[in-house]
């Protein structure tokens, strides 16, 4: 008799989803399928560097993924856990035994900001950054570019094009760099003051035009592109699918990240929202749930009880250019401390840090269990399984 083979199907091929798959081999008797609609990796913590023209951020999937793991470059439109397919944008379906679901997060541009889904460029994703470095490479050096958002992504964005000589204003609605100490903050305003951004920290965007963006206060300047970094989305395949997610669509899950609809559906990275207080969206987190959930899937199919998740940040990085960049050290509750690296040294460490997410999926794909994640995060007091019914 042949014995019975687990078939696990991965929904998204990002860092979530990549360790994911490569984790599952740590079973022989798994079949994993991954599917992701690009024929590549994309290194989404580089896509300001292919918007600059300063880098890429792609990596050919034959050199992260294991043997074993069958790539599908198609889009997962629906999960259907009667039958326990997931339908394909092609019109094809895949059969599981266990979904992954790791679709990751989005830009998002706002409804209620006139112009901004027609005129704005987001930059969250592949096909967007490409679309905007399209924009500016039409651009002369010296037309205004209003980068709109000064978080890590928005400050990154704002920072290369500066360092192309490009007339940038970046727009924080706020606060420069919330997740860094005051002294990051201070460190990396001073750099950009340098570069000649035009920083302004409590003005917020209201209308975005083809050619100019209006302020809470009715001032309009001229901006030729406007690039929205201004908060995350996530797909609506889990909605969709009639699962149940938080406000922004992301899955519920208990803490061992299972579905509290379905037991055979695990979530990982920026898209699972464990007991309704999901991690930061970041390559951190992703880095971290992949392989737990790959745990949780693993463990069911063994018979055994899943750990609960434990993780724990170290802190934020944010590049200014190619040749500095600010390291904020954290607690494992992700708050900021006052320790920080900055300049040359702090570019080298965040290059590291980018080269370093890539030779964690090459090292599982070749050692399968190699993944490790910091603990001691604080999470809700919940029990693991509430809400979530046993595996039929």
């Amino acid at each position: 008799m042949t014995a019975k083979r687990t078939h696990v199907v991965v929904i998204g091929g990002g860092y979530a989803g990549a360790l994911a798959a490569n984790h599952l081999r740590l079973r022989d008797d798994v079949d994993i399928t991954l599917v992701n609609p690009r024929p590549q990796f994309v290194e989404r913590i580089r896509l300001h560097q292919l918007v600059a023209g300063s880098g890429e951020a792609t990596v050919d999937y034959d050199t992260l993924l294991g043997d074993g793991v069958r790539l599908v470059v198609d889009t997962a439109t629906r999960i259907d856990t009667a039958s326990r397919t997931v339908a394909l944008a092609s019109g094809d379906t895949v059969g599981y035994d266990y979904v992954i679901y790791a679709v990751g997060s989005t830009g998002a541009v706002p409804d209620s900001v006139p112009g901004a889904a027609e005129f704005a460029y987001p930059i969250a994703e592949f096909e967007l950054a490409q679309r905007l470095r399209a924009a500016l490479n039409e651009l002369h050096i010296s037309a205004p570019v209003t980068v709109v958002g000064a978080g890590l992504t928005g400050t990154e964005t704002a920072a290369e094009l500066a360092e192309q000589g490009r007339n940038v204003t970046l727009v924080c609605g706020g606060r420069l760099l919330p997740s860094l100490s005051e002294r990051g903050q201070r460190s990396a305003a001073k750099w950009l003051r340098k570069r000649g951004v035009k920083v302004l920290e409590s003005d917020v965007v209201t209308e975005v035009r083809p050619d100019a963006v209006v302020f809470a206060d009715g001032a309009v300047r001229p901006s030729a592109v406007t690039v929205w970094t201004a908060g995350f989305g996530v797909p609506a395949l889990a909605a969709a699918s009639g699962l149940r997610t938080d406000a922004l669509g992301r899955l519920l899950t208990d803490e061992t990240l299972t579905s509290v609809d379905d037991p055979r559906i695990i979530a990982a990275g920026d898209c699972a929202s464990p007991s309704a207080t999901p991690l930061r969206m970041s390559c951190q987190s992703a880095t971290q749930l992949g392989p737990q959930a790959a745990n949780t899937v693993l463990s069911r199919i063994a018979g055994t009880e899943p750990a609960l998740m434990r993780y724990g940040f170290v802190g934020s990085n944010v590049s200014l250019g190619r040749r500095a960049a600010v390291i904020q050290f954290a607690r494992q509750d992700d708050t900021a401390v006052r320790y920080y690296v900055a300049g040359r040294l702090g570019a080298a460490i965040k290059e590291f840090v980018c080269k370093g997410t890539v030779w964690g999926l090459r090292l599982e794909a070749r050692r399968p269990g190699s993944s490790f994640w910091f603990k001691g995060g604080p999470r809700p007091e919940q029990p693991a399984h509430t809400g979530v019914a046993s595996v039929r």
